[in-house]
């Protein structure tokens, strides 16, 4: 199944079935969902480090949780060595509104708890760093699944703070949607 994201990009979802050799080795058992696109850069005033940047997420969904990878690429190198936050976020991009995107997907919250703590556990963080090409990579592997729906990836200014899960402002964001 393939669909077509914002501005052209696309989604493709991978059975267990289906001859992608990722597919048939490496995930036997899972969903596969990939996503490629331009990032909305959310600082269209002003000159910044994701103008011309681009983005690709994988989301490997098992019964026991979710692996997810994030490639960034055409990132600005004058921003080398730099760390930013990225999350995936409970609602869809917008165009020059960042709040669109809602706050951080919470399998908590999700779920219905009361308490709902916000964690690397609890919430898919794929914080990464700008080498000298312009491009980052991260990874991160969660015991939920992530439902489908209407989804993000935000990237934010800063790395990603442990004790709050805050990264500071939105800077630009991936369409993902299943």
């Amino acid at each position: 199944m393939e669909r077509k994201g914002l501005r052209g990009g696309t989604a493709v979802l991978v059975g267990v079935s289906a001859s992608v050799a990722l597919a048939a080795t490496a995930v036997a058992g899972a969903a596969v969902l990939r996503f490629a696109d331009e990032l909305r850069d959310y600082s269209t005033a002003t000159a910044g480090p994701f103008d011309h940047a681009s983005a690709q997420l994988q989301l490997v969904d098992r019964t026991s949780g979710t692996t997810a990878v994030l490639h960034v690429r055409g990132v600005d190198p004058s921003v080398a060595g730099t760390t930013f936050g990225a999350h995936v976020h409970n609602g869809p991009c917008g165009t020059d509104a960042p709040a669109a995107a809602l706050g951080h997907y919470n399998a908590d919250a999700h779920a219905g708890h009361d308490l709902v703590v916000v964690s690397g556990r609890t919430e898919v963080w794929l914080d990464f760093t700008v080498d000298s090409t312009g491009a980052g990579d991260s990874s991160a592997a969660v015991s939920f699944p992530v439902e489908p729906g209407a989804r993000s990836v935000v990237v934010h200014a800063s790395p990603t703070d442990p004790a709050t899960g805050a990264a500071g402002p939105r800077l630009a964001c991936l369409p993902v949607e299943w």
